[in-house]
């Protein structure tokens, strides 16, 4: 499948992250800062020039696109990708990396087109959350697995059961892959939307997404949290707070934390 990369120029004031976070709703997958840069990654059947457009009018900044092979994304990810230490408990890394270890808990994963290496806000504030939950014996859903990081943490913290799901057949491959690389057995992995899971229950979600996502299946999320459980979300802005409590509460759901990481935020919520 061919991607569309999208190149954004940022001058000052610019904001990268509302920027991607206006993208990812967009449906925009992948990711890169640099140097006064914003890369953007979408699948070629899933861009539209026109929203686009809009996007970059209202948050005014030039760009331009260009069409790039699925290879040409892997070998993109390899050369920039470097391992990760999340607050001296886990550390991300790829296969081809060997560095030497000192956390209690280590990720491998091939980088290849799904979104979670470990190096975006969102990703860094779940495993911090995930830190402090106690994960013994539970079953967990990880909703919208991407790389599979959530889902492999989790079943290294001991969670006896893991559903892994994605709509994006790339992100179910790959999830499968580094659950086998990280000799996690204990994970299904799934191309499945919430709707298509059946009626079982978790006792912990992990949804890193984005607000339109959870706005859209918050009521189901609660429908498949077993009471006394917990659900993590991310893939919101410090702006989507307020609306992210609400939609949360009119579900059924009890706030219980949440942190914050470069505008970018991860709320725990009980049932």
């Amino acid at each position: 499948m061919q991607y569309i990369k999208v190149t954004f120029k940022l001058s000052t004031g610019t904001s990268a992250d509302i920027l991607i976070a206006l993208l990812s709703d967009a449906g925009f997958d992948g990711f890169e800062e640099a140097e006064n840069e914003l890369l953007a990654y979408i699948g070629k059947n899933e861009f539209r020039q026109d929203t686009l457009a809009d996007i970059a009018a209202k948050q005014e900044v030039a760009y331009y696109t260009e069409v790039i092979e699925p290879q040409n994304w892997n070998a993109l990810w390899e050369s920039n990708f470097q391992p990760v230490i999340v607050e001296d408990f886990c550390t991300l890394r790829a296969h081809f990396h060997t560095i030497d270890v000192t956390t209690p808990y280590e990720i491998v994963i091939t980088p290849k087109m799904s979104f979670g290496t470990g190096h975006h806000a969102t990703t860094q504030l779940m495993i911090m959350l995930m830190k402090n939950i106690p994960f013994a014996g539970k079953a967990v859903l990880d909703f919208g697995t991407g790389t599979g990081v959530l889902a492999i943490l989790a079943q290294k913290l001991g969670a006896a059961k893991v559903m892994a799901i994605d709509n994006d057949i790339w992100s179910v491959e790959n999830a499968m892959e580094n659950t086998v690389r990280n000799n996690c057995d204990g994970i299904i992995v799934k191309e499945a939307t919430l709707d298509e899971i059946g009626d079982d229950k978790y006792d912990i979600i992990l949804a890193n997404i984005n607000r339109h996502i959870l706005l859209r299946y918050m009521v189901s999320l609660y429908v498949h949290l077993n009471f006394g459980g917990a659900i993590l979300m991310s893939g919101l802005l410090l702006e989507d707070k307020e609306i992210i409590l609400k939609s949360a509460a009119d579900a059924g759901f009890k706030y219980k934390q949440m942190s914050e990481k470069n505008n970018w935020i991860a709320i725990v919520f009980d049932k």
